[in-house]
C-alpha cells in the first residue's frame, strides 16, 4: 500500500465556542494565524506526505471553508467534501466520512498543525497493517488534552481531560491512522451525549487492539484566545510556513519600523513612524495609521488601527476600527472561558469582527469585545462585551 491509496479526513466541521467573538462569523479552523487560515496548514502536512486525496468533513459555517479550498486544485490534491449537520462529536464526524472511504485512511482535527512527517509515519504503519493508531506526543500541560496511557507501545486508555493527578505527560496528538472497520465500531459505541473517537478507542483498547505512533514534532494547538497569539508567533518564526512569494500592493511610509517576525499581507498600508514588532500578522488591506505601534498581535482583514493607538498582545478581526490614541495595554491576563478561570496567560485583548472603538478608549488586559460593537472615545473596556453592545461614556 502506497500513501496514494490513503485518504485523508480532517474533521472541520465545529464551531470553536472557546474562541468566541472569532468563531462567531467563521469555523474555529478558518481563524488566521500567520495570515492563513489553520486548515491550510493541515492540508499543506496532508499534501506534504503524499496523500492525494481529502475527505474534509464540514458542518458549521461551512461555505467559507468551500468557498476557500474548492476542488484542492491550488494544493495539488482532490478535495471532497461530506457534512456533519449536528456537531456530534468527532467519532460522529468519522462516521459521516464512511459513504466515500473505502480503504485505509488517516484522520486528523482541522484545527491542529502538525508536520508532514506525523501523516507519513501513520501512513507507514498502516501499510504495516497496523489499526487503529493513535500518535501520541509530549506537552507541558497534558492535563488539558486527552492524556494517553500506555504499555509499551499499546494504548491502554485515553483519558480526557483528567481532574485528578496525572502521572504521564504524554497525550493524544490528534492523527490517527483507520482502516474502513472503525466505522463499525464508532457504530458499536455507547456513549451519552457527544460521541468523541476517543470513547470508541478506549473501547477498542479494552481489546488491546490500540497502536500508539509516537511524534515529537511541531504540535500547534488553538484551544483558547491567547492560543492564536502563541501559534501564531510559532508560525511567523518558522521560516518554513512562509509564503513563497512576497505579498503585493504594500504602502509602507517613511520611518516605519517593521521587525523581521512580523508578516506583512497585500495591500497593506502602514503610516509613518508605525511600529510593528514582536511575531505580528497583519492580515490583507489592512491600515496602520501614523505613530501606531502594534506589537505581538494578529490583525484580520480590512481592518483601521489609527493614527497614535497601541495594540499589544491582542487579536483584532475583521474590518474593525481602532481609533486615534487607543490602547490595549497588553501582558499578562486573567480570563474566565465559560466555567474555567484562567490565571497568567498573555492576552491584552480581542475585538471582534465589524467593532469600532473610539478614539483613545483603552481595553484592559484580558478584555474580550464582541462583534458589531460600538464603542465611545475615552470608554474603558473590561472582562467581557457582548456583541452589538453599545458602550457609552460615564
Amino acid at each position: 500500500m502506497s500513501t496514494d491509496e490513503v485518504t485523508a479526513v480532517i474533521l472541520a466541521a465545529g464551531e470553536g465556542r472557546r474562541l468566541e467573538p472569532l468563531t462567531n462569523r467563521r469555523p474555529k479552523p478558518m481563524v488566521p494565524v500567520a495570515n492563513r487560515p489553520l486548515l491550510e496548514y493541515v492540508v499543506e502536512a496532508v499534501a506534504a506526505a503524499g496523500i492525494d486525496r481529502i475527505v474534509l468533513v464540514v458542518g458549521y459555517k461551512q461555505e467559507r471553508i468551500r468557498n476557500h479550498f474548492g476542488d484542492g486544485d491550488d494544493w495539488d490534491v482532490t478535495i471532497e467534501y461530506v457534512e456533519q449537520a449536528t456537531q456530534l462529536g468527532t467519532g460522529h464526524a468519522v462516521l459521516q466520512a464512511e459513504p466515500v472511504v473505502d480503504g485505509p485512511f488517516v484522520v486528523l482535527n482541522g484545527d491542529r498543525i502538525v508536520d508532514a512527517a506525523a501523516v507519513s509515519t501513520v501512513c507507514d504503519r498502516l501499510r504495516d497493517g497496523d489499526a487503529p493508531l493513535v500518535t501520541v506526543t509530549a506537552v507541558e500541560t497534558p492535563r488539558d488534552y486527552g492524556v494517553v496511557q500506555l504499555d509499551g507501545d499499546r494504548v491502554t486508555e485515553v483519558n480526557e481531560k483528567p481532574e485528578g493527578p496525572v502521572d504521564t505527560n504524554r497525550i493524544n496528538a490528534g492523527v490517527y491512522g483507520f482502516t474502513p472497520e472503525i466505522f463499525d465500531a464508532i457504530r458499536a459505541t455507547n456513549a451519552t451525549g457527544e460521541l468523541a473517537i476517543t470513547t470508541t478507542l478506549n473501547d477498542l483498547a479494552e481489546r488491546d487492539s490500540v497502536t500508539g505512533v509516537g511524534y515529537d514534532g511541531r504540535w500547534l494547538d488553538v484551544s483558547n484566545l491567547w492560543d492564536v497569539l502563541s501559534v501564531n508567533a510559532a508560525l511567523v518564526h518558522d521560516s518554513d510556513h512562509a509564503r513563497d512569494a512576497p505579498a503585493t500592493g504594500q504602502r509602507v511610509g517613511d520611518a516605519v519600523t517593521v521587525a523581521d517576525d512580523v508578516v506583512l499581507a497585500g495591500n497593506v498600508r502602514i503610516g509613518p513612524n508605525a511600529t510593528l514588532s514582536g511575531a505580528s500578522a497583519i492580515g490583507s488591506n489592512v491600515t496602520v495609521a501614523a505613530n501606531a505601534v502594534v506589537e505581538n498581535s494578529v490583525v484580520f482583514p480590512d481592518t483601521v488601527i489609527g493614527p497614535g493607538t497601541v495594540v499589544r498582545d491582542a487579536v483584532i478581526a475583521g474590518n474593525a476600527r481602532i481609533g486615534p490614541n487607543a490602547t490595549v495595554v497588553g501582558g499578562e491576563a486573567t480570563v474566565v472561558v465559560g466555567d474555567s478561570v484562567h490565571r497568567g496567560v498573555t492576552l491584552g485583548g480581542v475585538v471582534g469582527d465589524n467593532t469600532s472603538i473610539g478614539g483613545g478608549a483603552t481595553l484592559t488586559n484580558g478584555a474580550v469585545v464582541g462583534d458589531d460593537v460600538q464603542a465611545d472615545a475615552g470608554v474603558v473596556l473590561d472582562g467581557r462585551v457582548e456583541s452589538g453592545a453599545v458602550v457609552r461614556r460615564g
